[in-house]
């Protein structure tokens, strides 16, 4: 894929498939558990490895910020994000030369940025749902949305790891 792939109308419209197909998968998955699974449940998926549960998060990220008064919480969870959001989009959508990787990436975090911030809009929390724990690696409890955030900063670090390497060896 070529980096010009995304400039013109086609790219345009391809990132914004890419933003709500996230945003589509968050709000599909919390939909089905807030109608299908009671609060705190514990539904084994993958023995005790993968479970299933109910969680309202009023905060950010592990429930950061979730005791904050008003005030700073409409600041920092809603105007903050919807404005880090919009200045995502107009970067990937009026930007010619990123890669399809970093486009791809940042795609995913808007979409789940944005699956994250609807809930927050419309039902004043956050709903998490999946919890892994592997003896030494446990997570808290977290959604699609949070997966499409963490899965497109991945990428955003690979291409700035692969462009960083090629910009290194093309020097030596």
């Amino acid at each position: 894929m070529k980096k010009m792939m995304w400039s013109g109308v086609a790219g345009k419209v391809l990132i914004l498939v890419i933003v709500l197909f996230n945003i589509g998968c968050d709000q599909i998955t919390k939909s089905i558990v807030r109608d299908h699974v009671d609060y705190n449940a514990n539904i084994k998926v993958i023995t005790n490895h993968v479970t299933l549960t109910k969680v309202e998060n009023a905060g950010a990220f592990l429930s950061v910020g979730d005791t904050l008064h008003s005030g700073f919480k409409f600041v920092l969870l809603l105007l903050m994000p919807v404005l880090v959001l919009l200045m995502g989009t107009y970067f990937v959508m009026t930007r010619k030369n990123l890669s399809p990787l970093l486009v791809f990436g940042i795609s995913c975090v808007i979409g789940g940025g944005a699956g994250n911030l609807y809930d927050r809009i419309i039902y004043g929390s956050v709903t998490d749902f999946l919890h892994i724990d592997f003896v030494i690696f446990q997570t808290g409890v977290f959604n699609a949305a949070d997966l499409s955030i963490m899965l497109g900063m991945l990428l955003i670090m690979i291409d700035s790891f692969s462009r960083k390497n090629v910009a290194n060896t093309s020097y030596s």
